[in-house]
């Protein structure tokens, strides 16, 4: 069985666009050691939701996990891992973090306690909850 995930990324420095332009990309310069750990546990064939942060604080769409986690062939230190991501589909419309705050299915998600987590689960409840929310 797939797992998910939430990856966050400053659309200024790449956003949904430029990966269904791309297809595919690696998913790379996760630091926190937290975020880490939670790609080291994705698998290929999970599925990620692609969050645009900083300004926009969206849920904008699907990412599959194309590959098990691998050392950063741009990083020295071994311990700083990617994953290949592909392309999936956009949400029907984004899901803001200001509906996910105010929806108390969201409380103990780590997207709503740890807001600088950059990677992290997705039970299979709150995925289906984006899901809808994004279909209304």
């Amino acid at each position: 069985m797939a797992n998910y995930w939430l990856c966050k990324q400053e659309p200024s420095t790449y956003n949904i666009d430029k990966l269904q332009k791309e297809k595919t990309t690696t998913w790379d310069g996760v630091h926190n050691n937290l975020a880490l750990k939670h790609i080291n546990q994705m698998k290929k064939g999970d599925l990620a939701l692609f969050y645009h942060s900083g300004d926009e604080k969206q849920i904008v769409g699907i990412m599959q996990i194309i590959s098990d986690a691998y050392p950063n062939p741009k990083e020295k230190n071994k311990r700083y891992v990617v994953v290949d991501v592909k392309y999936k589909k956009r949400l029907n419309r984004p899901v803001t973090l200001d509906e996910i705050k105010g929806n108390r299915m969201f409380a103990d998600w780590e997207l709503v306690r740890i807001s600088r987590l950059s990677v992290m689960p997705v039970s299979s409840k709150i995925w289906s909850e984006i899901i809808r929310i994004s279909q209304k």
